[in-house]
């Protein structure tokens, strides 16, 4: 069966396509062939999640000085960069609630406006790495900003959030994501640069933990 990736010059409606990709993908590692019961039993295939099979996963951590506000990047092998919450994020605690979500970063400008047409992606909006994406109010009164942390285009932001906010916390790199951006050609290798790596991000975890034992 010949399967579809996702392409970077692929255009839809703003958080449709890599909802899509991603229940698509789900799809495919339910199917995932197991041992027939007439043969002797065998343990089961550890099937990749759609995450780990196709992307490459890159960390910001304390994003704009705000400690444990930290950022995945979920890097395609086309250049397209899903941005998502770490699992470190407070708003990935327990405890905490999502009240909203919005993608009006100001008066002037907000990510729901942004449209993307043609080959070229012309209309889409350019971001630099501390651009805001949207902001996250929770019933405790927090309120977050999630930075793009990538300097490229914004193909689109997913508006499934917006209705249904839980989706963020429940499932943060696949249907919970922000939005995705296509860094420019000549910038694909560069962007990691200032990014921490799968296992850099787990180090500096693990030395949060070790210093808020220390301090109590």
């Amino acid at each position: 069966m010949r399967t579809t990736q996702p392409r970077a010059g692929r255009t839809s409606p703003a958080g449709t396509y890599w909802s899509e990709v991603f229940a698509f993908w789900r799809a495919r590692a339910a199917a995932w062939p197991v041992a027939m019961a007439t043969e002797p039993a065998a343990p089961e295939p550890t099937v990749p999640s759609l995450v780990d099979r196709y992307f490459t996963r890159w960390y910001k951590a304390d994003v704009k000085g705000k400690p444990c506000e930290d950022h995945c990047i979920l890097q395609h092998s086309n250049r397209i960069c899903v941005i998502t919450l770490a699992g470190s994020h407070p708003v990935l605690q327990s405890g905490k609630t999502i009240k909203s979500i919005s993608y009006q970063i100001s008066t002037n400008c907000s990510r729901l406006q942004n449209k993307v047409s043609g080959k070229f992606k012309r209309g889409a909006q350019f971001l630099t790495e501390l651009a805001p994406l949207c902001k996250i109010y929770c019933s405790d009164g927090e309120e977050y900003t999630v930075s793009s942390c990538v300097r490229g285009r914004l193909m689109e932001v997913n508006e499934n959030i917006l209705h249904k906010p839980s989706i963020l916390q429940e499932k943060p790199s696949t249907e919970g994501y922000i939005a995705v951006v296509l860094p420019k050609f000549e910038e694909s290798k560069s962007i990691t640069e200032g990014l921490l790596t799968q296992k850099q991000y787990e180090e500096v975890v693990v030395k949060r933990i070790n210093a808020t034992r220390t301090a109590s």
